[in-house]
């Protein structure tokens, strides 16, 4: 069902029926035989034509197109097809509202990302995947296998840009109004101009096909509530511009959300999400049956599948073949037992018995750190969380040594920690010693209804907290993931 929807939306839009009209024919912008119509920048040798593609392999290059008669091309309101292929790695993009530029990255226009699989390089590791429009919408989950012929399309329509790729609808950008630039790109603002495809680097291969474009009205579509560019927007756009995962791992469906809703507010807001199910005792998900069922209803969409791991009975519900198959997987201590074999949900003022908080205290962090050595865990998550009876006495239970061994067990295990918008948990004291022992850090909500909450709290921390790209954590590949390496305890 899910699927035949994306598809509908899709056939929608190529029939003009999806907001906008498309009356001029289509443009064949790559004959399959010659560069004719294109003009390379700085090393024209990284662009050829082999077997009827066009290939962008070599030393970073740019190549514009310039119409068949060379004298210029010029595009406000477009829709924009081309098949793509990319090389394990490959980085590239497709440049519009562009302009000749004879070298280094375009100044002018905006890139539609091309990055199916990079890795670090020389320090750098590109988190922005393919179908993103740089800096702007990121799309941080890999939608399309390498090596395998996928369809780019835009269509912008000033102010909005829209980007699918394959079925998949994964960008809905409005400009804000005038004058309200994001400091992050100075004069970057929706116009007109040509297209350019990327050259990245020799190591990058990518290869296009049946480019071809069709002019749209150059009247704004009807409709189109242009955004605020507020202080949130703002910080937004430069954490996305710098390559930071504006990512929120700890989405559930609840209340009514559906998977639909969180795609639009993806394509929306620029904050990815991954969608995560409660798997334990009690839950709906309880066994390698239930868990596969639950993966195939989010598979082969843009957002990350996750498995909060709840109770320490998990690991022995499910195999490591089936965990394995998460992005992610994820605890936290708020379900335990206490000293006297009772089992207690912190989060239930009932079942909670705290007896005496030193020696709680010390029982909640042995837990923890038992969790962190133990359990094959990607993060830990509502992190230093009190039962309501404690939290007037936050600051002074969550001494620094209770902090000390909490932070040295995750950065030992590569445990991430997240930061929690709804608890605004952990406390910026933690956050800055988990960063100077080299933990990594997750977004998250926790959201307990339909309302997908903003990820205020650690927009700020990411603030305060001098947070960069290199602090965050994202999903291992296949072979890497923590089950994998460690196993299941039983």
């Amino acid at each position: 069902m899910k699927r035949r929807g994306w598809i509908c939306a899709g056939l929608l839009g190529l029939m003009g029926i999806g907001g906008y009209a498309a009356t001029e024919p289509w443009e064949d912008l790559f004959d399959g035989r010659t560069l004719t119509g294109w003009r390379a920048a700085e090393h024209p040798a990284t662009f050829r034509v082999e077997n009827g593609v066009l290939v962008a392999h070599g030393p970073r290059a740019h190549l514009f197109y310039v119409g068949r008669d060379g004298a210029g091309a010029d595009f406000r309101n477009f829709e924009l097809e081309a098949e793509v292929r990319a090389a394990p790695g490959a980085n590239s993009g497709i440049y519009f509202h562009t302009a000749w530029q004879e070298n280094g990255w375009p100044a002018r226009g905006f890139e539609v990302q091309i990055n199916n699989s990079a890795r670090p390089h020389n320090g750098y590791w590109e988190l922005k995947k393919t179908g993103s429009l740089y800096g702007l919408r990121n799309v941080y989950k890999q939608l399309v296998p390498d090596n395998t012929w996928f369809r780019l399309r835009i269509v912008v329509e000033v102010p909005r840009v829209r980007v699918f790729v394959n079925e998949h609808w994964v960008v809905d950008y409005v400009e804000p109004e005038p004058p309200a630039a994001p400091e992050s790109r100075p004069g970057r603002r929706l116009g007109h101009g040509t297209f350019a495809l990327q050259g990245h680097d020799p190591d990058s291969r990518v290869e296009f096909r049946r480019i071809r474009v069709r002019r749209l009205p150059d009247d704004a579509p009807a409709g189109v509530v242009r955004p605020t560019a507020d202080a949130t927007w703002r910080q937004m756009i430069e954490l996305g511009t710098a390559n930071f995962p504006l990512v929120d791992f700890h989405t559930h469906l609840k209340g009514g959300l559906t998977l639909e809703e969180v795609l639009a507010h993806m394509r929306r807001t620029g904050m990815n999400h991954g969608i995560a199910v409660n798997g334990g005792l009690g839950f709906a998900v309880t066994n390698d049956a239930t868990a596969l069922a639950w993966l195939d209803s989010v598979r082969n969409t843009p957002v990350f599948a996750g498995l909060q791991a709840e109770g320490r009975e998990w690991t022995r519900l499910f195999s490591a073949e089936t965990v394995a198959r998460f992005d992610y997987v994820f605890t936290d201590a708020m379900t335990l037992t206490d000293r006297q074999g009772r089992r207690m949900r912190l989060w239930i003022p009932e079942e909670v018995q705290v007896g005496d908080p030193e020696a709680f205290m010390e029982h909640l962090v042995d837990t923890i750190v038992r969790i962190l050595e133990t359990e094959p865990i990607d993060f830990y998550a509502n992190p230093t969380y009190l039962p309501e009876v404690l939290t007037p006495r936050y600051d002074q239970l969550w001494t620094p040594e209770r902090r000390r061994r909490v932070i040295e067990a995750a950065a030992r295990n590569g445990v991430a920690i997240e930061i929690n918008s709804r608890l605004e948990l952990p406390r910026p004291d933690f956050i800055r010693e988990a960063k100077a022992a080299g933990v990594k850090f997750t977004l998250g909500t926790n959201n307990p209804d339909r309302e997908l909450l903003p990820n205020t709290y650690a927009l700020r921390m990411i603030r305060e907290c001098g947070l960069g790209w290199q602090d965050m954590w994202m999903p291992r590949p296949d072979g890497e993931k923590p089950v994998q390496r460690r196993g299941l305890p039983r």
